[in-house]
C-alpha cells in the first residue's frame, strides 16, 4: 500500500513504496525532496565538470534534490535514494541471511526500518533532537536476486592503508553472505572504466591481499568521464557498483548516480571514503587513519633519537595533510615526544616576538633539542611570500603545494648561520601510505565493507557507508562532499595538544575571535558547542 504526503510549501507530493522501508508516517510530519545548493561545492574541478554535464542531461526536475524526513522535536533524517524512487514495481526477495548458519546465533537478523543514527551524540534536554542518517545492516527484503547480481569495485585517488581489506571484505560479503558470484575489478580508478581494465575477483583470489599495502585493483587521479563509465557499466550489465575514495571521488560517484538515475537504470551505486588525511565531514573518522597515525608515531621516534643524539639537534618531520591536520596532531598526542606542531588550520610566523624561532631557541636552551612537527599543508601562505607562488594543479583538481619542511629548515640556516642548530629532516609519508592497515583499522574496514554490501542489496543507492557516533551509517553523496573536516583550533582537542607540547598557539584570543567574526558565538564554541565533534572523533580512536 502506498501512502501519499498532502503537498505543503517545502513539501512535493510522491507515493512511498512500503518496501522502500520509509517509516510509518504517524510518527513524521513531512517528507520531501529539498534543493540543497552544497550539492554543487565538491573541491576537484572534474567533479564541478561532471555536476554541470550531469545537470544539463537531466530530465526529472526532482534530480540532486535530498530526500529529507521529518518529524516532531525538531528531528530530520537525511534519508539516502533508494531504487524504487525512481524505478516502478521493483521485485523484492527474501534476504539469504535468513538462511545463513553464521547470523542464526542473531537474535534479530535484520536491522528496523525506523532505526537512524543522530549525527550529534550531544544535546540539550531542550533542544531539537536534530539530523539523523539511515543506520546500516542487512533488511529482511533484498531488491536483487543474488544470481543476477554483477558487482564492480574501483578505487580512486592515493593510496591509503585499508584498501585491500576494504577490497577483500566487499568481495567475501557479496559471496559469503548474499551468494554473488560475479563480482569485477576495474584496475586503475575511474579511467578502467573505458579503458577496458578488468579484474576478475573472488574470495580465492583476494584471500591474502589485507596482509599487504596498496590496492590490488591499482589506482590514479582524475579520468572521470560520466557518460562513458555510465556507458560502460550499461555495456557491461554491471548493477552495483562499489567506489572507494576520497571527497573528489565520492563527487564523482555522485554525478555517476544521478547519470545512472537519469537512464532509469536499475544500479546501486556505493561510495567508501578513503582519505589518509581524515577530511572527510560527517563520519567519525576515515580508515586507515589510525593505522597512519601509529606509523607517524614511529616516525617522530626516530626524528627523536636524532635530535637528541647531537648538540641543539632538531628533528623535522613532515607529514600528510594538505588542508587537515588531525594525523599531526594525533601522532603528536600520542609520541609525547614532539615539542612543537604545525598544521594547517593554525597560522605560524618564524620572526619576532613569540614567533617559531624564539621558541626553537628557548626549548634548545631549556632541553638542548627538539622535535617539529608539520602538516604538509602548515605554513602555504608564508611561502606565498618569499617564493613565487605556484598554480599548478593535480588530476584531481587539487593545487601542487609548496615543500614547507624543506623551506623552513633552509630559513633556520640562513637566519641563524651563526648557532650551532643542527637540523635533520624526516619524510616519512610514502612509508606511512604503503603500508597494511593494523588491527583496528581492519575491523573498520570489515563493516564499512559488509555495511555497503547490505546497503546494496536493499537497494539503496546514491549513499556513503560511514561511521557516525560509532554506529554504521548511509550518508547521501551530498553531505560527504559539501565541505571539508578540519581541526578547530578553538576547540578542546587543539588545547590539549597546546597544553601537551607546551608550544605557544601563536595565535591570542582576540585574533581567534576575529578568525570566526562573531566574538559572542566564538566565546560559545570555547565554553560548550563544537567541542563536541572533537571530542567525539578522540572517543573513537
Amino acid at each position: 500500500m502506498d501512502s501519499v504526503i498532502a503537498p505543503t510549501k517545502n513539501t512535493i507530493r510522491f507515493s512511498v513504496p512500503s518496501s522502500a522501508g520509509i517509516f510509518n508516517l504517524k510518527k513524521f510530519t513531512a517528507v520531501s525532496f529539498r534543493y540543497d545548493h552544497r550539492y554543487r561545492r565538491g573541491r576537484s574541478g572534474c567533479l564541478r565538470r561532471a555536476v554541470m554535464d550531469s545537470s544539463n542531461s537531466a530530465s526529472s526536475p526532482d534530480m540532486q534534490k535530498p530526500k529529507i524526513v521529518t518529524g516532531p522535536g525538531g528531528y530530520v533524517l537525511e534519508d539516502v535514494p533508494h531504487l524504487s524512487d525512481y524505478i516502478p514495481d521493483l521485485p523484492t526477495y527474501p534476504n539469504p541471511l535468513q538462511d545463513n548458519p553464521a547470523y542464526s546465533v542473531v537474535k534479530q537478523y535484520f536491522v528496523h526500518v525506523d532505526d537512524t543514527v543522530p549525527q550529534k551524540i550531544v544535546v540539550h534536554k531542550d533542544g531539537p533532537r536534530g539530523v539523523h542518517f539511515r543506520r546500516a545492516g542487512p533488511r529482511q527484503r533484498v531488491y536483487f536476486d543474488s544470481d543476477e547480481v554483477h558487482a564492480c569495485i574501483v578505487t580512486c585517488g592515493g593510496l591509503c592503508p585499508g584498501l585491500n581489506t576494504v577490497i577483500r571484505e566487499i568481495v567475501c560479503g557479496l559471496y559469503h553472505m548474499y551468494g554473488v558470484k560475479k563480482v569485477l575489478g576495474i584496475d586503475g580508478g575511474y579511467r578502467g572504466f573505458y579503458a577496458k581494465n578488468t579484474v576478475h575477483l573472488d574470495p580465492k583470489v583476494v584471500n591474502d591481499i589485507h596482509k599487504r599495502g596498496g590496492t590490488i585493483l591499482g589506482t590514479s587521479r582524475g579520468g572521470h568521464d560520466t557518460s562513458k563509465i555510465v556507458d560502460s557499466i550499461q555495456d557491461r550489465g554491471i548493477n552495483q557498483v562499489y567506489i572507494i575514495g576520497g571527497d573528489g571521488t565520492q563527487g564523482g560517484a555522485a554525478v555517476i548516480f544521478e547519470e545512472i538515475r537519469r537512464r532509469g537504470l536499475k544500479v546501486s551505486v556505493v561510495g567508501i571514503p578513503k582519505t589518509i588525511d581524515n577530511d572527510i565531514p560527517v563520519i567519525d573518522k576515515s580508515f586507515g587513519f589510525d593505522t597512519a597515525v601509529e606509523e607517524a608515531q614511529r616516525a617522530i621516534n626516530a626524528a627523536h633519537v636524532e635530535a637528541d643524539s647531537i648538540e641543539n639537534g632538531i628533528g623535522l618531520v613532515k607529514l600528510m595533510g594538505r588542508y587537515s591536520g588531525f594525523i599531526a596532531m594525533y601522532a603528536t598526542l600520542a609520541s609525547r615526544d614532539v615539542d612543537c606542531c604545525l598544521i594547517p588550520e593554525s597560522p605560524f610566523y618564524l620572526e619576532g616576538p613569540g614567533g617559531l624561532f624564539e621558541y626553537i631557541e628557548k626549548r634548545l636552551k631549556e632541553n638542548g633539542h627538539m622535535v617539529i612537527v608539520i602538516a604538509e599543508g602548515a605554513g602555504q601562505e608564508l611561502l606565498s611570500e618569499s617564493i613565487q607562488s605556484m598554480t599548478l594543479k593535480d588530476a584531481s583538481g587539487n593545487k601542487l603545494l609548496q615543500d614547507v619542511g624543506l623551506w623552513i629548515s633552509q630559513r633556520i640556516k640562513v637566519c641563524h648561520m651563526d648557532s650551532t642548530w643542527n637540523i635533520s629532516m624526516t619524510y616519512p609519508t610514502y612509508m606511512i601510505r604503503a603500508i597494511p592497515s593494523n588491527a583496528s583499522d581492519n575491523v573498520y574496514c570489515t563493516l564499512l565493507a559488509q555495511s555497503a554490501v547490505h546497503g546494496a542489496m536493499a537497494g539503496y543507492t546514491g549513499f556513503t557507508s560511514g561511521l557516525v557516533n560509532g554506529r554504521q551509517t548511509y550518508i547521501p553523496f551530498y553531505r560527504i562532499i559539501e565541505k571539508r573536516n578540519s581541526v578547530v583550533i578553538t576547540d578542546r582537542m587543539w588545547a590539549r595538544l597546546l597544553s601537551s607540547t607546551n608550544q605557544p598557539s601563536f595565535l591570542c584570543l582576540k585574533d581567534s575571535i576575529e578568525d570566526t567574526g562573531d566574538e559572542e558565538q566564538s566565546n560559545q564554541l570555547l565554553a560548550n558547542g563544537h567541542c563536541g565533534e572533537e571530542d567525539s572523533l578522540i572517543s573513537k580512536i
